[in-house]
């Protein structure tokens, strides 16, 4: 199965808390910290709402 490597690119200052609360449980919680997640539906579903935040690519 393929995986996505996820790294926040954008300060999360002022932004509301439900974005907030998406990227920490995408396991992000410092700018320019990047983590490895399985491409799943859930996964993707975080990283659409949050995209203008993150940089992801497919491994």
């Amino acid at each position: 199965m393929a995986k996505l490597q996820i790294t926040l690119v954008r300060s999360l200052i002022g932004r509301p808390g439900v974005q907030r609360q998406t990227v920490q449980s995408l396991g992000l919680s410092k700018l320019n910290q990047t983590v490895v997640k399985e491409d799943n539906a859930a996964i993707r579903g975080m990283v659409n709402h949050v995209s203008h935040l993150i940089e992801v690519k497919e491994v």
